[in-house]
């Protein structure tokens, strides 16, 4: 571990599970534990696993006018929120890229919590302030809190059981959020993650993390690495800042149009809108290897011998047993189409398909 690197307050219970650490965004994290990163994405797949993803920034809106701001400074309509209701988002910027992407919770009438990429807490805080001119209080909350998120077709099941809101829990919509105690620790609790799967991220206070922790082990949620979390995003046909979202990049080139406002202004909409309507110059599309061979962000992709883009993720994916992974392509690339990548110095054979190589329900 770097020794500058920060530790999330699950930091104790990883090392003590003989979790790989490694320094991502800054903090030292599990890649992975001693069941590798196939079991636990399978685990997730078919029964239940979590992730310390305390490293994401949690902050809290309060204001008169929280509301005008909020609509200003992202790209979702949060006027179709209710008290208790959050929102996928993104956090635009003036030139018509990404600073980041978000979820945003509304808890009450002028009280609203955001969650915020850990590698861009800092300059999502240092854009939200600059972007403040609604006098709206925001408190980070990300030292004095931690956050796990359940994960898999079990995961809600086996919290409702820990929690005294069984019922609610299960009756929360996408999400959702409630207050509520899971094995005695108070816990907000959303229905919200990042792998395709049902489940709840829980902020719980720092300080009663490693309880909680060990309670969903005792009651069998299987402990996964950032590994597993970047298999399953992907297999999921979701996007990560740093590979499919940038500063630079307009999110409709990452097929992201369906969470920005068509009707309300916010920061940088005229080029966002400007793009929605003359097209992106490229356009995110899953690639299915013939193979095991995983690619990687930047190998080149081609079809008929001419390069057509280049990769932006990749991974092993243990559903498929073949590697797979997001590429910006030509937009006039189609589904179906064969394609190769190149992957240290050899042309893999693959095709273009969607984005979503998984798909529930």
């Amino acid at each position: 571990m770097n020794e500058l690197s920060l530790r999330t307050p699950l930091h104790a219970a990883h090392v003590r599970a003989s979790g790989k650490m490694v320094t991502f965004a800054g903090y030292d994290m599990p890649v992975q534990y001693d069941g590798g990163i196939i079991a636990e994405s399978k685990a997730v797949r078919t029964g239940a696993g979590m992730f310390d993803v305390s490293h994401m920034a949690r902050l809290n809106l309060v204001g008169e006018r929280v509301f005008e701001y909020l609509e200003w400074v992202t790209t979702n309509d949060v006027s179709k929120l209710s008290d208790g209701v959050g929102q996928y988002s993104l956090l635009p910027n003036d030139q018509g890229g990404v600073v980041d992407d978000i979820i945003v919770y509304r808890l009450r009438e002028h009280e609203y919590v955001m969650v915020v990429n850990a590698a861009n807490h800092a300059k999502d805080v240092a854009w939200l302030n600059r972007q403040n001119q609604f006098d709206v209080q925001m408190t980070d909350n990300t030292d004095a809190s931690a956050m796990i998120a359940v994960q898999g077709p079990r995961a809600t099941e086996i919290l409702a059981g820990l929690s005294g809101d069984g019922e609610a829990m299960r009756a929360a919509p996408l999400f959702g959020l409630l207050n509520t105690q899971i094995s005695g620790v108070s816990v907000l609790a959303a229905r919200s993650g990042y792998t395709g799967e049902d489940g709840f991220e829980l902020i719980c206070p720092a300080e009663e993390s490693e309880k909680l922790w060990n309670a969903l082990v005792e009651a069998g949620v299987v402990p996964c690495g950032l590994g597993a979390r970047d298999v399953l995003r992907v297999e999921a046909g979701l996007p990560l800042y740093g590979h499919e979202l940038t500063d630079e990049l307009s999110p409709l080139t990452a097929g992201l149009g369906w969470v920005i406002s068509k009707t309300k202004s916010f920061v940088g909409a005229e080029f966002v809108q400007a793009a929605r309507a003359s097209g992106t110059p490229t356009k995110l599309f899953g690639i299915k290897m013939n193979s095991r061979r995983i690619p990687a962000p930047d190998m080149v992709v081609s079809a008929g011998g001419r390069q057509i883009g280049s990769m932006s993720s990749g991974v092993y994916s243990p559903l498929l047993e073949c590697g797979i992974g997001f590429a910006f392509l030509a937009p006039d690339t189609t589904i179906g189409q064969e394609i190769t990548v190149n992957i240290r110095g050899a042309e893999e054979p693959g095709s273009v398909v969607q984005k979503r190589f998984m798909k529930r329900g």
